[in-house]
């Protein structure tokens, strides 16, 4: 029997499919609590707190040792600030998951493990976990090539399996922000659009290089990502808050946006996180009746 293209693609799509409730965020699915009612439409369900060893750590390397000295003390206390600033705004989300949105990066990464660390969440990405479903990077990516639609559908099944649990920072991939579904599906959590300049995203894509080929330049990255980021900035708006680096480095003084800490992007994602629910609560206390 001849297999066509058609036929191939189909199989490969639904075999993704499959490999998705086979990840390893399956195995979580018995420890992770359900996920609480959509944020932005009803009260929090209450979780108890999960326990996990957690280790935060500040490190820098300068020429001077005062310099150095003074820095990495600064550094813990911003990280002990985090911690703070974590402990008692965990009471307050009661297990509700937080998705971060934005341009694809270290930066986002990173911030996205503190946050879990922080706050005793679990991690994920949802572009590795596609990618992990479908076999590698290599694979996700061939896979995008031959069926697009079949690709996101798998992009929106693994996030519908995320938005069913609590406790959780996910880096959302791209896919988040490109369908009604997706964008619904973010309403169980509190969405946040982390806002890098670009021409840090396509430097960090450069320094990468497993999302490039060889031969590609800063120039021809930078003019890749500035397309991206047209295609996706509305869906980006519709987060339930921006954190930018650029007015994080205004405000703390920094001459360079490399100053920027992740420390200093995760307390300003906290205070935006406690704004949110502050403003949730008087919202439920001005419903009830008298």
């Amino acid at each position: 029997m001849e297999i066509t293209k058609a036929t191939a693609t189909a199989t490969s799509t639904s075999t993704l499919a499959a490999a998705i409730h086979n990840l390893s965020l399956s195995s979580l699915s018995s420890t992770i609590r359900p996920r609480p009612r959509p944020y932005s439409h009803s009260g929090f369900s209450k979780f108890p707190l999960v326990s996990r060893p957690t280790s935060l750590t500040a490190t820098c390397s300068l020429p001077n040792e005062t310099t150095t000295s003074t820095t990495k003390v600064a550094g813990a206390d911003t990280s002990l600030q985090v911690k703070k600033r974590a402990a008692d705004l965990s009471p307050e989300l009661k297990g509700t998951s937080i998705f971060l949105l934005g341009m694809r990066g270290p930066l986002k990464t990173n911030l996205g493990k503190l946050l879990a660390d922080a706050l005793r969440y679990y991690y994920f990405d949802s572009d590795s976990l596609v990618e992990e479903a479908a076999g590698g990077e290599f694979a996700a990516r061939s896979l995008k090539e031959r069926d697009e639609k079949g690709f996101r559908e798998s992009e929106t099944e693994v996030l519908k399996q995320l938005t069913s649990m609590g406790r959780l920072v996910v880096c959302a991939g791209d896919g988040a922000v490109q369908s009604s579904t997706t964008l619904g599906l973010l309403r169980h959590g509190i969405s946040l659009w982390i806002d890098v300049p670009l021409d840090i995203v396509a430097r960090g894509m450069v320094e990468d290089k497993t999302q490039l080929a060889a031969s590609e330049s800063h120039s021809e990255v930078l003019e890749q990502v500035v397309a991206t980021y047209e295609e996706l900035r509305a869906g980006y708006a519709t987060a339930d808050a921006k954190i930018s680096l650029q007015n994080i480095a205004v405000k703390l003084g920094y001459d360079e946006l490399d100053s920027v800490t992740t420390e200093d992007l995760a307390l300003e994602v906290l205070k935006e996180i406690e704004k949110l629910t502050r403003v949730k609560k008087m919202m439920e206390e001005a419903a009830r009746p008298f």
